[in-house]
C-alpha cells in the first residue's frame, strides 16, 4: 500500500504544514512497496537501454522516465514520445524544441538518444538522478489527489525558479509558462484571470499576463523569481487566490467572521465560535 501524504488543510496553511513535515512524509512515501519496486526496476534495467525504441517498449521504464518530468499522462502516447526522444534537442527543428511545453525538450535532452554520442542511460548517476526526480513528482501527485492547488504550488516552487534563471529572453520565459499547463494554471489563478482569457491571441495574452504580474508584484518579468523571497510571495499569492476562488473554508483566514455575516451564522454558530476561543 502506498503511503498517502497527510494534508490536514489546504491553502497557504496547508503549504506551510507540508513544508514543515516534508522530509518525514517523503521518507514514508518513498518506502511504499509499489514505489520501491518501480524505482528498483528502473535502476536495474535502464542501463541496458540505448535507444528510444527500447525505452518505449518497456512500460515500467517508460512510466518512471516520463514521471520524472511530470509527463505521466503521455504513457500511452508511445509513438509521440519515441519521436520526441529520437529527434533530440540539437536540431532547432526537433519536435521537442518546437513544442511550447519545455518539459518535452528537457526530457529529450536528459536521455540524449537523438543527439549522437553515448545515451545518458549508459552514464553513471543517470538512474539515481532520474529516480530521485520521479520520487519527488510522484509525491506531488499523491498530494494533488487530496488538494490539487498544493500540487501546483510544488510545481511553481520548483519550475518557476529554474525558468527564472534561464539565459533566455523575457518573452521566451513568458511563452514557456503559457505552454506549461501546471504553471499556466497557477499564474491564471494567482493573477485573477477569467476562463475566457485563453481565447485571446498569444500576443494579447502575453501583454495581459505581464501587466497583471506587474500590478501584483511591481515587476512584470519572470526573471524576478530568481529571488527566493519573491518566489515565496508568489506561491503565497497563488494559494490565497485559489482559496478565495473555491470559497472560504475552515482554514481560510477570517472564515469565522464570514460565517457570522451569512444567513447560516445563527446564534448557535456564534456560541460555538466564541466557545472555541
Amino acid at each position: 500500500m502506498t503511503f498517502q501524504p497527510i494534508v490536514p488543510f489546504g491553502g497557504f496553511n496547508g503549504w506551510q504544514f507540508l513544508n514543515r513535515t516534508l522530509d518525514a512524509q517523503k521518507t514514508a512515501f518513498n518506502a511504499s512497496p509499489q514505489i520501491n519496486r518501480e524505482v528498483a526496476y528502473f535502476k536495474e534495467n535502464i542501463g541496458e537501454i540505448s535507444t528510444a525504441e527500447e525505452l518505449v517498449a518497456d512500460r515500467t521504464l517508460l512510466s518512471v522516465a516520463l514521471g520524472a518530468f511530470g509527463l505521466d499522462e503521455d504513457l500511452d502516447n508511445r509513438f509521440f514520445i519515441r519521436k520526441i526522444l529520437e529527434d533530440g534537442t540539437s536540431d532547432p527543428e526537433a519536435l521537442g524544441n518546437k513544442l511550447a511545453d519545455r518539459r518535452y525538450r528537457e526530457f529529450a535532452g536528459a536521455f540524449g538518444f537523438g543527439d549522437g554520442g553515448v545515451p545518458a542511460t549508459l552514464t553513471p548517476g543517470f538512474a539515481d538522478q532520474t529516480t530521485q526526480d520521479y520520487l519527488a513528482r510522484q509525491f506531488e501527485i499523491a498530494v494533488g489527489a487530496q488538494d490539487d492547488d498544493l500540487r501546483l504550488a510544488f510545481a511553481v516552487d520548483r519550475d518557476l525558479a529554474d525558468l527564472a534563471q534561464e539565459a533566455t529572453s523575457d518573452n521566451a520565459k513568458w511563452f514557456s509558462i503559457m505552454g506549461n499547463p501546471p504553471l499556466r494554471s497557477a499564474f491564471e489563478t494567482a493573477l485573477g484571470l477569467p476562463s475566457s482569457f485563453v481565447t485571446l491571441d498569444l500576443d494579447a495574452q502575453l501583454k495581459e499576463f505581464r501587466q497583471r504580474l506587474d500590478r501584483a508584484t511591481g515587476d512584470g518579468e519572470i526573471s524576478q523569481f530568481s529571488d527566493p523571497e519573491k518566489l515565496d510571495d508568489f506561491v503565497r499569492l497563488f494559494l490565497l487566490r485559489a482559496d478565495l476562488a473555491s470559497g472560504p473554508s475552515a482554514s481560510t483566514p477570517g472564515a469565522s467572521a464570514l460565517t457570522l455575516l451569512t444567513p447560516q451564522g445563527s446564534a448557535a454558530n456564534i456560541l460555538q465560535i466564541v466557545a472555541s476561543r
